[in-house]
């Protein structure tokens, strides 16, 4: 069972999240809080597997309290949830400890594996969201130029293999093979992942 907590300054958005989530077997809401202070009082009263929380809240926003729980305590996993898709505010979490970024646009299917996902330690970002999982700002990254783990994947894309085949042989999430697909796409300005395909193999890449 994965204990979650939530923290949210729109009522309204607690309350729903709330609702969808208690009729998951694996997840299980022990708090909620409307902002950063009551976010940590929380946290340190029920000790929760992962916290959801938003990014502009009052008295202490997402990315402080993120910083402060990830220091007490480093195994909790913690995943935005928040309206700002910049590349700043996704870094700005990053750097704070988060494991996981999502929009509130998002489907519950995508919170749930969000929340599945970074409650295994691996990191989920939102398909909206443009990151580099290597610890690069993806707006200073050049159009065209591959970090080496994209290269490294692209060279398994190559061979034909399937983000499940290229997660179990670089001991990554499957998600985060995802996630590096829908980067490469728009670095790359293809249109999907046959033209990926396509270009590691007709392009002949470089991948040393």
């Amino acid at each position: 069972m994965i204990r979650v907590a939530i923290a949210e300054d729109h009522q309204s958005l607690i309350d729903g999240l709330k609702l969808q989530l208690e009729h998951v077997n694996e997840i299980s809401i022990v708090g909620t809080a409307n902002d950063g202070e009551a976010l940590l009082d929380v946290v340190r009263l029920k000790r929760p597997d992962v916290v959801i929380t938003d990014i502009r809240m009052p008295k202490i926003d997402g990315i402080v309290a993120t910083k402060m729980i990830k220091k007490e305590y480093p195994d909790i996993k913690v995943l935005a949830f928040t309206m700002f898709d910049q590349n700043e505010a996704v870094q700005q979490m990053l750097d704070a400890g988060a494991t996981g970024y999502i929009l509130k646009k998002s489907s519950l299917k995508e919170v749930i594996e969000a929340v599945k996902t970074v409650a295994k330690g691996e990191k989920y970002f939102d398909a909206n969201v443009q990151v580099n999982l290597d610890g690069e700002n993806k707006a200073k990254t050049k159009k065209g130029v591959l970090s080496k783990r994209q290269k490294e994947i692209l060279n398994l894309v190559s061979q034909g293999m399937t983000s499940r085949e290229i997660a179990d042989k670089l001991f990554i999430g499957v998600f985060t093979v995802e996630t590096h697909r829908r980067n490469m796409i728009r670095i790359l300005g293809l249109r999907g992942n046959g033209e990926l395909l396509r270009y590691a193999l007709e392009k002949k890449y470089d991948f040393e």
